[in-house]
């Protein structure tokens, strides 16, 4: 029989956005399951403030500069942080960002703008680091998607489609990393509270959400929170070798109903 293959004991990990919301999650997350990362975003010091709280926990991080848009960002990064923790056996792609705008009143170059980062600047990442991965024969690669991919929303167009190509760049992947070792995988989480919407005026999230209700996208007033997102990153992660979750979808859960003598 086959020799069974196992995980590496130390597995150093690659997190772009990592500065609000979900990628910072996901960062301070893994650092607390035992892994060391290496928070990348544009900010680079609210990165460095977030690795020194993983550093007082007891966790390995290191904090970089990171602009996804950038081949020459991209390079530095990936090299700082293999000559930090070593070399890469996880990557989790969390750079994104969302303009609420109607995908007809949207100017062109600010569509592309969210194209390149949201979705261009997703290969770009993995580009970098999967060849390594691939011919290490092993490896993690986390797609951090949304489920405006199976439920487009209003004011989101430019988004809806970086995500749609997102997918698409991760079910490629799937078929042509099939047997190397590395597993791609897709997490779709449903809404979620962290940093994209909080810059929005009152006004604009106002009527994004009043759109939600009108097409039956909003079923009850429930968010994820971004630690829910980094727990099902580490579920995906830590399924043993042998086993790839292709796809995992997160919806936060509904408030309990009340309690009636009719409740079955």
């Amino acid at each position: 029989m086959p020799t069974a293959l196992s995980h590496p004991d130390r597995r150093p990990v690659l997190v772009t956005g990592a500065s609000s919301g979900v990628g910072s999650a996901v960062a301070v997350g893994l650092a607390a399951a035992g892994y060391p990362v290496a928070l990348g975003a544009r900010r680079t010091a609210i990165c460095e403030e977030l690795a020194e709280r993983i550093r007082a926990d007891g966790g390995e991080a290191v904090a970089l500069a990171l602009d996804v848009t950038s081949d020459e960002s991209v390079s530095f990064f990936v090299a700082e942080a293999e000559q930090a923790l070593g070399e890469v056996e996880v990557v989790v792609t969390c750079a994104g960002e969302v303009t609420p705008e109607n995908a007809y009143e949207t100017a062109t170059p600010d569509f592309e703008a969210q194209l390149q980062l949201n979705l261009v600047g997703t290969q770009r990442f993995v580009a970098r680091v999967a060849p390594a991965m691939a011919a290490r024969r092993r490896g993690d690669i986390v797609f951090v998607s949304s489920d405006v991919v199976r439920l487009p929303r209003p004011r989101m167009g430019a988004y809806v489609a970086a995500k749609n190509g997102v997918e698409g760049l991760a079910r490629a992947m799937q078929m042509e990393l099939e047997g190397t070792g590395v597993r791609a995988s897709i997490l779709r989480p449903g809404p979620t509270l962290s940093g994209v919407g909080s810059t929005w005026p009152v006004e604009v999230l106002q009527a994004v959400l009043d759109d939600w209700v009108r097409f039956g996208l909003a079923r009850h007033d429930r968010f994820l929170q971004p630690h829910d997102v980094a727990a099902a990153v580490l579920a995906v992660i830590s399924m043993p070798r042998g086993a790839h979750v292709t796809l995992l979808e997160v919806e936060p859960e509904a408030p309990l109903r009340p309690v009636t003598p009719d409740t079955p």
